[in-house]
């Protein structure tokens, strides 16, 4: 079996140096390559087109909405800003591995395969980071709202900001020094010692899924309870968009980083060798990577949308692109909403 450890994000469908087992000769014999390569064109391509298509939309009217509204800004705000821009970065490095799917090598030359890798990977963790800050936020306006408020300045936002960006950049930059390009024009990261293996799989699970979970039990635990407590009509609809957040995560991400493991397992041996079981692994990294691909198109709806000031706004920005389609929604969506005076409830609903 190849000791090359292959990360699922830049591998894809073009490059099958893996794709090998050991046998009882002591010979290396390359395993199937041709289903995998049909079904890894066909889904990969659908569904990174649509997450591409359906991600670019929604985070780019977050952006846009924030833009325009920049001078009314909050760090609740400042924060969704980020993420939005972190999920951009991460689809727009897309495009270039749908190319790669269709074509079967990269053809961009090595820099572009270190820096899209290095992109990619940005863009994930400091997705992930951004949406563990903003939990970190709500717990504690609400929980210590009056002891806080005078720390939750612009030059502290911006501190934080740019700190989560940094931390991001030097968690992906193994992924810059360590991708590369090989003459059959594969791309892809390729961990050259043990410890980054290892390392690898830290920052992925660890940094990736545990630690956020984590967090957001802690602090969605408490927040619940006190959310309860408060004499507001809307705190039903909160507890169950907090528990949407936690659920929602959970379900797209965990299979991602479940599959990773087992690869991993597998090659340092702790798991049966042979084809059947590589490919099957193979194959739901691909499926559950694709699942928690589309969790970037999610996250316009859940920490934007469903927030009656954000949809306010956007409604607006939308009437002056398509006056007569938008008109007519928004209009509905005043006689339906109920705005709450909460500072603590405007929070949490952003």
């Amino acid at each position: 079996m190849s000791n090359i450890t292959e990360d699922p994000f830049l591998s894809t469908s073009a490059d099958y140096s893996g794709y090998y087992y050991f046998d009882e000769n002591k010979t290396y014999s390359p395993c199937e390559q041709d289903d995998m390569r049909s079904f890894s064109e066909g889904f990969l391509v659908t569904i990174y087109t649509l997450v591409f298509i359906l991600g670019f939309l929604g985070n780019g009217l977050v952006v846009c909405v924030l833009v325009k509204h920049r001078n009314q800004t909050n760090m609740t705000d400042m924060c969704l800003f980020n993420l939005a821009l972190s999920d951009l970065l991460f689809l727009l490095t897309l495009p270039f591995y749908i190319h790669y799917s269709l074509v079967g090598k990269w053809t961009f030359g090595d820099f572009m395969c270190r820096f899209l890798s290095c992109s990619h990977s940005t863009g994930f963790f400091s997705s992930i980071f951004f949406m563990v800050i903003m939990t970190i936020d709500r717990y504690i306006i609400i929980m210590y709202a009056h002891k806080v408020a005078r720390y939750r300045t612009t030059k502290a936002c911006f501190s934080l900001i740019l700190f989560i960006w940094i931390l991001s950049i030097c968690v992906s930059l193994p992924t810059f020094i360590f991708a590369k390009l090989e003459n059959n024009g594969s791309c892809f990261y390729e961990p050259d010692s043990d410890i980054l293996a290892y390392y690898d799989m830290f920052a992925t699970n660890i940094l990736g899924l545990l630690i956020p979970m984590l967090v957001m039990v802690a602090c969605y635990s408490r927040i619940i309870p006190t959310l309860v407590k408060m004499r507001t009509a809307k705190r039903h609809r909160i507890i169950k968009l907090i528990i949407s957040i936690m659920i929602i995560f959970f379900l797209f991400w965990s299979p991602y980083h479940i599959c990773r493991f087992l690869n991993f397992l597998y090659s340092k041996n702790l798991l049966a060798t042979g084809c059947t079981v590589e490919m099957r692994i193979k194959e739901w990294i691909i499926v559950s990577e694709t699942i928690a691909y589309t969790h970037c198109c999610l996250n316009p709806i859940i920490y934007a949308f469903v927030g009656q000031k954000f949809m306010r706004r956007a409604m607006q920005l939308l009437k002056k692109w398509a006056p007569g389609p938008v008109s007519f929604t928004e209009n509905s969506f005043r006689r339906s909403s109920v705005m709450s005076r909460s500072s603590v409830t405007s929070t949490v609903m952003m």
